[in-house]
């Protein structure tokens, strides 16, 4: 199994220094520093994810992700998710098509709706619209994506390409693109029908639910005829790793409530408590917050329910103090990684 680790590179008070701030540039160099320490140790990718709102400073995370390309050796750079729906699949091919080229072949797309809508708005597109734009221009993407002069016809949501190439060409042939989902069945069975690998997001609740979802991405690949080799599985969720399992959940807990309470309330949900963080830390819950060994235990119990090839650990929710974040990585990477390669016979290789 791969480990990686992915960010929304979010910027928000630091409640365990004083609600400190800090500047988009202190963020972009420490998130930088981060991912370096990632690809030292051996984890397998990086994902970056793009938002338009002012926690987050990623709203253009290629750029970023071309910079720790050039920083690092051997670690994959993906996003978590670029939004496919307000982007324009020639850019962002060629984007990754770049950043493919920067990195010697170590970049993947992660497309997916977005679970965040200011980048609708903001490039002029119809919330009413937002299923019927991603299906559009999936279908785009993967037609540049083959290569060749691309003879594409438009359609409401695209614009048409009269036989023309996309350049640059990129190392790796074909680029690799994930769909990444957070739990709605039509998007999985999509995902299924290209035959592209599946990225599910279970950010709370109980996870062994999501198996119905795994068998209906496997079973409806198969239908149409994929090969099971195609049909790769990662799953993602919050965490945070310390020597212990008190310390990692006293830790994470101010940071993820603030910002779960933040989204919560645009949402229309209740507050986050304690009672519901420690919840979701047991071993049946969604959160990987604890110790090393709690870790583990909780991503070989999911690889039997789930049989997934990519796990994505996502460090942090808030904003928490740079020392902490560095530490948790380097547990990941020193305790978590080796005990699950022992454990699966595996040695994370890449896509």
């Amino acid at each position: 199994m791969e480990l990686g680790l992915y960010s929304f590179a979010e910027n928000t008070p630091d409640p365990l220094n004083g609600n400190a701030l800090q500047s988009p540039a202190e963020r972009l160099r420490d998130l930088i520093e981060e991912i370096e320490l990632a690809d030292q140790l051996g984890l397998a990718f990086y994902g970056l994810g793009e938002h338009h709102r002012p926690d987050y400073v990623a709203s253009a995370p290629t750029t970023i992700l071309a910079a720790a390309a050039a920083r690092t050796k051997s670690i994959r750079l993906s996003t978590a998710v670029t939004v496919l729906s307000s982007e324009d699949p020639v850019r962002v091919y060629q984007q990754f098509a770049t950043l493919d080229l920067i990195s010697n072949g170590r970049a993947e797309i992660m497309a997916g709706r977005g679970s965040f809508i200011e980048s609708f708005p903001l490039f002029g597109y119809k919330l009413d619209d937002y299923d019927d734009l991603f299906e559009e221009k999936l279908e785009m993407l993967l037609a540049i994506r083959k290569g060749g002069k691309i003879a594409w016809p438009g359609s409401q949501h695209t614009q048409p390409i009269p036989g023309l190439e996309i350049y640059p060409k990129p190392v790796q042939d074909p680029l690799p693109l994930w769909i990444a989902v957070g739990g709605t069945p039509n998007s999985v069975a999509r995902a299924a029908y290209h035959g592209l690998p599946l990225m599910i997001a279970i950010i709370g609740g109980r996870p062994r639910q999501f198996v119905p979802l795994v068998e209906l991405y496997r079973q409806t690949g198969a239908k149409v005829g994929h090969a099971a080799s195609m049909l790769k599985l990662g799953v993602s969720g919050h965490g945070f790793i310390a020597e212990d399992s008190q310390a990692a959940r006293d830790i994470a807990f101010p940071a993820h409530s603030a910002a779960m309470s933040r989204i919560g309330a645009e949402r229309g949900w209740p507050p986050s408590t304690r009672a519901q963080f420690d919840a979701g830390a047991t071993p049946e819950g969604a959160y990987y917050m604890g110790s090393p060994q709690e870790v583990i235990d909780k991503i070989l119990m999911q690889h039997e329910w789930f049989g997934h090839d990519r796990f994505g650990l996502q460090l942090s929710v808030g904003t928490l103090p740079h020392d902490k974040v560095m530490k948790s990585i380097e547990l990941y990477g020193t305790v978590v990684k080796p005990a699950i390669d022992k454990a699966l016979g595996t040695t994370s290789p890449s896509v």
